[in-house]
């Protein structure tokens, strides 16, 4: 199975090599295929260039600007439509996401299932210096959309995911520009019928550079983005397919 991860990147030339190389390091060392694409996001300093700079010795790490207008959502709609492996990872630019949990993720895709959530809050996770207000928020927001779906997962929000090719497919079409992507990728997932596994993995606040997420600005489009594929999901049941695999899991979430 080759797997790419898809890394959305604006303005991260402090940290973007240091996570690209750390992820080459763990993605080798499993003797895993796969591929590295950075998406520059309309970045206005070294980013594009830190990561040419890796490709120029490792072919399989590429630099991709993006094809669409600025947005984190538009970056990973734009990895989405070029990426080539089996499956699928996005990974955050700043260093904060563990590349043995990328690796775990895969193992997750490989065992057969269609999707790999993480989660910063079950047992055997790790959170270094998570801010308190936006812990705060967070834990309040991932209660609501668990309320809502009733799919007995607590860390909606993150965007650091692992989705097989037909997966990314089912989902179409995307709506989210912004970081509101992060939300709508999971549920879409599972209101379209997917199963997933929950693992405990490990985030660690950026060491470089500034976060682009503001809670401020993004209150109303998590909420359209939420009650849409609530609805969706209350619209169309039965319409999705769905199946049970060859050890009799359903794959009806």
């Amino acid at each position: 199975m080759k797997y790419s991860i898809v890394i959305p990147a604006r303005n991260e030339a402090e940290s973007i090599a240091d996570t690209v190389a750390g992820l080459v390091e763990a993605l080798e060392g499993a003797g895993i295929d796969y591929e590295v694409i950075v998406v520059d996001d309309a970045s206005t300093d070294g980013t594009r260039a830190a990561v040419e700079a890796i490709g120029a010795t490792n072919p399989r790490v590429r630099c991709h600007p993006s094809h669409n207008p600025p947005g984190f959502g538009f970056a990973v709609r734009a990895g989405f439509d070029v990426f080539t492996g089996d499956a699928v990872a996005v990974v955050m630019a700043d260093g904060s996401d563990s590349p043995a949990d990328v690796v775990s993720y895969y193992r997750v895709l490989d065992e057969g299932y269609d999707c790999a959530f993480g989660s910063r809050f079950v047992s055997g996770a790790r959170v270094i210096d998570y801010p308190r207000s936006k812990l705060i928020m967070n834990r309040v927001v991932n209660f609501g959309i668990r309320v809502l779906f009733r799919h007995g997962y607590n860390d909606t929000t993150n965007a650091f995911k692992a989705y097989r090719r037909e997966v990314v497919e089912t989902m179409q079409p995307l709506l989210s520009n912004q970081f509101n992507l992060t939300v709508e990728l999971p549920l879409k997932a599972v209101a379209r019928g997917h199963d997933f596994k929950v693992v405990p993995v490990s985030w660690t606040n950026r060491a470089a550079g500034s976060s682009k997420l503001n809670l401020h600005e993004m209150g109303s489009r998590y909420l359209f983005i939420v009650l849409y594929v609530l609805l969706e999901r209350h619209l169309t049941r039965g319409d999705y397919k769905r199946s049970t695999d060859a050890t009799g899991r359903s794959r009806d979430s």
